[in-house]
C-alpha cells in the first residue's frame, strides 16, 4: 500500500473490482487516489491529515456509509464526502445528505460521473482551505493577499506587478472603476516597498478649492496669505521617507498638475510664501478613474504629467470581470463585518450566492462589501431580496460556492453567446468584459467559442 499524498482521494468500498475501477478512474483522471475496504480503515487513513475528500459506498461490513460520513463529520466539517448507492437507497442517501454528505451518486455509474463529482468535491475543498486561510490571515496577517483578495488571473496579475515594481522607486499610476481597490492597491505598495516604515499619507484632489488644495499638498509658510498664522507642512513633505497616494487625480486643477509635474521631475518643493527649495523623497501613487490620455487629448489634463506618472500603471479589473472572486471577498468581509458588530459571520446559502453572481456590481467591490455589511447585521438588502425571483433552474439546489460561480458564470455566458448568435466581440460587449477575457472564460468553462 503506497502512502498517501497531499490532497488524496479515498476510496471506501469493500468490493475489490468495484473498489479497483474508482481507483482507476481517479488515476486516469490524474488524481492522487488510496482505495481501502472498510470505514475503520478509512478512518485511519483521515487521522493522517492527507485525504481531500471521501468517496464510500453506502453498504460496507460494520460501520455502514452513513456512520462514516458522520464520523468524517466529527473529525473534519469540511470535509467533502460522496455517497456511493444503490437504486433501492435512496432514503439512505438523502439522510447522508443531511447528515452532512457532499453528494452521491448511483449504481451502475460511468466513471466519467464519478470523476467529474470528485473534482467538483475537491474544488469545494480548495475553497474551504481559501476563506480559512483568508480569514487566518485577518487575524494574524498583513501580506498582499491579505489586501487584494481574488484567485482570478487578473487578481493574480494585479499582486504580481505590485511586488515587481515595489522595490523600485518609480511613481506609480492606478486606474480602475469608483470602488474597486485603488487604495488598496497604494497601500500594499507601501508595505511591500522599503518604504514601508516610512509615513503613508493619503489626499483627495476632488472637491477642494484651488487655494486650499495648494497648502494641502505644497504647504505655505506664516503669512502667505490671509489666514495662515504658522508655518503647515505639506502633504508631499510629510509624506518624507514614505508614500503619498493622490487620488481622484483627474479632478486636480490644471494649476496644481503644474506644480506637482515640477515636482515629480526636479524632487524639489516650494511652500506658499518662500522661495528656499526643499527636497523631497516620497514616492507619489496617484489613482484615477479616467482615462488621462484622452482628457489629455480633450484639454482638460496635463498630457505631460500623464505620461510623467504612465511609467507603471495598475489597471484594477471591475468586479464584474472577474466574478470568480465573490465568494472569496464576501466571506472576508462577513468575517470583518462580524468583529465589528460582534456578531458570528454568517453562511451563504447558495441562492443568495446565486444572487451576488448575477449582480453587475457598478458599485464594485465597496458595495459587495456593504451587503457583507446587512448581511451581518441581518438588514434586508435590495440585492439578496432578489433571490426570489431565481427559478430553480438558474440556481440548482446542492451547489457549492466553487460549484455555484463556474454555474452561473456558464451560465450568463452561454445565455449571452446565445443572444449574440455567438459572436465573441459583441458578447464581450455585452458583457463589458475584454475580448481576450472572454475568450479565456470561455475556454475554460468549456462553452463552444464561436465567431
Amino acid at each position: 500500500m503506497t502512502t498517501a499524498q497531499p490532497d488524496t482521494v479515498l476510496i471506501v468500498e469493500d468490493d475489490p473490482h468495484v473498489r479497483l475501477g474508482c481507483v482507476q478512474a481517479m488515476q486516469l483522471a490524474n488524481l492522487a487516489v488510496e482505495g481501502v475496504g472498510s470505514a475503520e480503515e478509512a478512518l485511519s487513513r483521515l487521522a493522517l491529515g492527507h485525504v481531500a475528500a471521501v468517496v464510500t459506498d453506502m453498504r460496507l461490513p460494520k460501520a455502514d456509509g452513513l456512520s462514516l460520513v458522520r464520523l468524517c463529520q466529527q473529525q473534519d466539517a469540511h470535509l467533502p464526502v460522496v455517497m456511493i448507492t444503490g437504486h433501492g437507497d435512496i432514503d439512505l442517501a438523502v439522510e447522508s445528505m443531511r447528515a452532512g454528505a457532499y453528494d452521491f451518486i448511483t449504481k451502475p455509474f460511468a466513471s466519467e460521473r464519478l470523476v467529474d463529482v470528485v473534482r467538483r468535491a475537491l474544488e469545494k475543498r480548495q475553497l474551504t482551505r481559501e476563506i480559512a486561510r483568508l480569514r487566518q490571515q485577518l487575524h494574524q496577517g498583513d501580506d498582499i493577499e491579505s489586501r487584494l483578495i481574488g484567485q482570478s488571473p487578473a487578481m493574480v496579475a494585479v499582486r504580481r506587478l505590485i511586488l515587481d515594481v515595489a522595490d523600485s522607486p518609480v511613481d506609480v499610476l492606478v486606474h480602475g472603476e469608483t470602488g474597486c481597490g485603488k487604495e488598496l492597491v497604494a497601500q500594499a505598495l507601501h508595505a511591500a516597498s522599503p518604504r514601508r516604515n516610512g509615513p503613508y499619507v493619503a489626499l483627495n484632489c476632488g472637491g477642494m478649492p484651488d487655494n486650499l488644495l495648494d497648502s494641502e499638498l505644497f504647504g505655505h509658510e506664516a503669512g502667505a496669505f490671509t489666514g495662515a498664522q504658522k508655518r503647515r507642512i505639506g502633504k508631499i513633505e510629510f509624506a518624507q521617507g514614505g508614500t503619498l497616494f493622490l487620488d481622484e487625480l483627474e479632478t486636480m486643477p490644471m494649476a496644481m498638475q503644474v506644480k506637482l509635474l515640477r515636482v515629480l521631475q526636479e524632487r524639489k518643493l516650494e511652500r506658499l510664501g518662500s522661495n528656499a527649495p526643499i527636497d523631497i523623497d516620497c514616492r507619489i501613487i496617484a489613482a484615477t478613474k479616467d482615462d488621462l490620455l484622452e482628457r489629455g487629448k480633450q484639454g482638460s489634463f496635463r498630457s505631460d504629467l500623464y505620461y510623467r506618472l504612465n511609467v507603471v500603471t495598475i489597471n484594477l479589473p471591475p468586479l464584474r470581470e472577474r466574478r470568480e472572486d465573490i465568494p472569496l471577498l464576501m466571506a472576508h468581509f462577513t468575517t470583518q463585518a462580524a468583529q465589528r458588530f460582534n456578531r458570528p459571520p454568517p453562511e451563504l446559502s447558495a441562492a443568495q450566492l446565486s444572487a451576488l453572481m448575477r449582480h453587475d456590481w457598478p458599485g464594485n467591490v465597496r458595495e459587495l462589501r456593504n451587503v457583507a455589511d446587512c448581511l451581518v447585521l441581518g438588514v434586508r438588502h435590495a440585492i439578496l431580496d432578489a433571490t426570489p425571483a431565481l427559478t430553480a433552474a438558474a440556481a440548482p439546489s446542492g451547489l457549492s460556492l466553487a460549484e455555484a460561480v463556474e454555474h452561473f458564470e456558464r451560465q450568463l455566458i452561454a445565455a449571452e453567446l446565445a443572444r449574440q448568435d455567438g459572436n465573441m466581440a459583441r458578447t464581450a460587449e455585452a458583457l463589458k468584459v475584454a475580448k481576450t477575457t472572454l475568450h479565456d472564460k470561455v475556454k475554460r468553462l468549456g462553452l463552444a467559442p464561436q465567431g
